[in-house]
């Protein structure tokens, strides 16, 4: 039986992240094998390697892949050898229960995402459903594409759950991957974003810089808040979204939103934090938060890169093999760079 090598959890717990080696899937009934080109590092990734977000293991992990078909399933009728294709995280949901019916598999109790409940895709090859399948624009390289699974979270937290209007005046906290992808997404609304950081961050602010924001502000030299004030005639954000997944960005946003306004959860934080409901009262704040991606955010994620809305390509700082996956997960936990990628096919030949 053919063997590949792949980034596994091993256990639950602290670490117990490895190299291992295991056998090659092979697709069952409606599902597609593919080859994986590229797979992006996640938070959630650094999550489960610290064992803050719930795993089945063990399990290949890694959600965030584009790649290409090299086998297909008995039942499989719309995918064919060959097709260059990103895929929906949700392995298994139940398909029966009210959040399922309604829309909302993210929702689903039943549901088992590839990364975490089953293997996902720092490995050569992975199996998916082939009703998750989205293929890819022609202008979108591999690379490009591992990033459409964050940029759909990204549609369904900024989009499709709170509402931005062309001319609202919006505040992104946290020029990480997700907050830059959130930058682009408001601006294609019609929004002008204000983009938050600090002195460690000052590669990623430059770089918000070039995709479009109105201002960047580095908080350790500059109060935002007067920023803000000046853009919007004294009255504070349409809408802010926490994207950095640290408390005290959560708590400082809610000065920085008007009366009325929106504040968005994008981020994970791995951790209960301090935060004002008081606030969300007293301003009538609609507080929004997702869970990943729903189909809807794909279509239009994938839309957003063809018509090149939503640039991917800064993002990439650098890619790696399979072997130094340790080197890159320290590398993104130290925030170095902005997103990193693994190759399970760096070194080594094409798919057969």
């Amino acid at each position: 039986m053919t063997t590949m090598q792949a980034v596994m959890k091993t256990a639950r717990g602290e670490g117990n992240v490895a190299l291992r080696e295991l056998s090659q899937p092979r697709p069952g009934p409606g599902q597609v094998l593919l080859a994986v080109r590229a797979a992006g590092i996640c938070g959630t990734d650094l999550h489960i390697y610290h064992d803050e977000y719930p795993t089945q293991p063990p399990v290949v992990l890694g959600h965030e892949l584009a790649g290409e078909v090299v086998a297909v399933g008995d039942g499989v009728t719309r995918a064919a050898v060959g097709d260059r294709v990103t895929t929906e995280t949700y392995f298994h949901f139940c398909g029966s229960c009210r959040f399922c019916r309604g829309g909302q598999p993210n929702l689903c109790p039943e549901r088992r995402s590839i990364g975490s409940g089953v293997d996902g895709g720092f490995a050569p090859y992975v199996v998916s459903p082939e009703r998750n399948i989205h293929w890819l624009p022609d202008n979108l390289s591999f690379q490009e594409a591992a990033l459409s699974e964050p940029l759909a979270c990204v549609v369904h937290g900024a989009l499709e759950l709170p509402k931005v209007t062309p001319g609202d005046v919006a505040v992104v906290a946290g020029p990480g991957a997700i907050g830059l992808l959130t930058l682009q997404v408001a601006r294609a609304a019609g929004a002008a974003v204000v983009v938050l950081g600090t002195a460690a961050d000052c590669h990623r602010l430059a770089l918000a810089q070039d995709l479009g924001a109105t201002r960047v502000v580095n908080i350790g030299d500059e109060d935002p808040i007067p920023i803000v004030r000046d853009l919007t005639g004294g009255w504070g954000a349409d809408i802010v979204f926490e994207c950095s997944g640290a408390g005290p960005a959560a708590l400082s946003l809610l000065d920085h939103i008007r009366r009325g306004g929106q504040y968005a959860q994008i981020g994970l934080f791995g951790k209960p934090v301090a935060w004002d409901l008081d606030q969300v009262c007293l301003k009538e704040l609609r507080v929004t938060g997702n869970n990943a991606s729903v189909p809807s955010a794909w279509r239009t994620a994938l839309r957003l890169l063809a018509d090149g809305s939503v640039r991917t390509a800064p993002l990439i700082s650098d890619v790696y093999p399979l072997a130094d996956w340790e080197d890159a997960f320290q590398r993104f936990e130290q925030r170095d760079g902005v997103k990193l990628l693994l190759d399970p096919w760096d070194d080594a030949d094409g798919p057969a």
